[in-house]
């Protein structure tokens, strides 16, 4: 009889420094790859760091590349039919997967970040940040401790009013430091940031305003929002970093983050504005127009513009970028319905979805226009999901985007525990 898989001696021969080297250099491309390599055999497991129990504190566990998808048909995370399985899908390979996830049963995602999604819990509105494929929680407090700290005429608004300005169009942004997480919230209709850690019992919202911004991005712990100080196209545009707060010297709670802080400047005859913010390869990518007539986009490095470096960026090999309220790039190589070198995004003159081929200059259209409207026979196209996955509101309620249902007044408003859910 073959001997065990587990004793297989090739494998149990590795060096203990080569082994940790190859599972790191495994675990920088996939966390689910890592997964696997530590399952060929017992020695592959007891010499490598268990991803259990550190999947959201360590960051080097966070499931960057994948994605919670939206099913269609309303079909949201807990949905009595989907049995408490939840979906997933890699950007860069494509590759779907099903996690069973009961935390669905009483709570809603707000935002996804690194591939932790950020949930909240129905009955007392506590944050959780929970690692799809560990299990792993780190508890943040109930967003009601912000109820009263939205300063101006809000603080004595409906409550319905306040919970929309605080759970609308949340841009989270997590960091993890001595087994503390720390979050951010970025409001996008406040202009605000909340901050807390795992060790908080309440929310904190910024002394400081947020520049008037188009999208947030969230990125490496940090947020980075665009801003024109002026209403016209041809301003100089502005882009600012968030950081993290910083714990205090015992470790317990958070100060209040630094003021934004200015990175880079890009003059009208670079890019146009409206600029938009989107993470590629471990980059930030700057996208925008060569001039007001919005016809073609440019895409640039923002380590570029911050050193004054007005080049555009000529390729961006097999990736599509999609930006959105929540902008992904997404590898062409195994999903072949996705053009490549393209940007797809809302066009700001037509106000419709538009795909731009940054080799050709060619434009059309991402989604034909019966898919878009809703009136397409059968499935919808992969570029759809994912399209209707950079709209948050869209997102979590398992819906997919159609122009003639987002229209439609209550279209975006929860089905089910709605008094829980106003906003999100």
């Amino acid at each position: 009889m073959a001997a065990p898989f587990s004793l297989s001696p090739w494998a149990s021969i590795l060096p203990g420094d080569l082994l940790r080297l190859i599972a790191g250099r495994v675990l920088e491309g996939d966390f689910l790859d890592y997964v696997r390599f530590r399952a060929v055999c017992t020695g592959w497991r007891s010499g490598t760091i268990c991803p259990r129990g550190r999947g959201v504190t360590d960051s080097r566990f966070h499931p960057r590349r994948w994605m919670m998808l939206t099913e269609g048909h309303g079909l949201y995370p807990g949905y009595g039919k989907l049995g408490g399985y939840v979906r997933f899908f890699n950007l860069y390979t494509g590759t779907f997967i099903r996690a069973k996830l009961q935390l669905f049963r009483n709570h809603c995602a707000l935002d996804s970040v690194d591939g932790l999604l950020i949930l909240q819990r129905d009955e007392d509105t506590t944050i959780h940040v929970l690692h799809p494929f560990t299990g792993d929680i780190a508890e943040l407090p109930p967003l009601a401790t912000l109820l009263n700290q939205l300063g101006g005429d809000l603080n004595g608004a409906p409550d319905s009013t306040r919970w929309f300005f605080i759970r609308n169009t949340i841009c989270a942004s997590v960091s993890c430091n001595a087994r503390i997480t720390t979050v951010m919230l970025a409001f996008h209709n406040l202009s605000r940031v909340a901050f807390a850690t795992s060790q908080d019992r309440h929310w904190t919202m910024t002394s400081w305003k947020v520049p008037h911004n188009v999208r947030p991005l969230s990125f490496s712990g940090k947020l980075y929002v665009v801003h024109n100080p002026t209403p016209t196209l041809d301003a100089t545009s502005q882009v600012f970093q968030i950081d993290h707060p910083l714990q205090d010297e015992i470790g317990l709670g958070s100060r209040e983050p630094p003021p934004p802080r200015l990175v880079a400047t890009c003059p009208p005859d670079v890019l146009r504005y409206p600029l938009y913010l989107v993470e590629c390869d471990s980059e930030i990518l700057v996208v925008g127009h060569s001039d007001s007539s919005f016809s073609h986009i440019l895409v640039h490095k923002l380590a570029d513009l911050i050193l004054g470096r007005f080049i555009p960026v000529t390729s961006i090999g097999d990736r599509a970028l999609f930006v959105e309220q929540r902008s992904l790039s997404v590898s062409t190589k195994s999903l072949p319905t996705i053009m490549a070198e393209t940007v797809i995004y809302t066009h700001p003159r037509t106000h419709d979805f538009a795909q731009f081929q940054l080799g050709t200059g060619i434009w059309s259209r991402p989604i034909d226009e019966l898919g878009l409207d809703g009136f397409a026979p059968g499935p919808c196209s992969l570029i759809h999901h994912v399209l209707s996955c950079c709209i948050r509101n869209v997102w979590n309620k398992g819906l997919i985007y159609s122009t003639k249902e987002y229209k439609k007044p209550g279209w975006l408003v929860w089905k089910v525990k709605r008094k829980f859910r106003n906003g999100s």
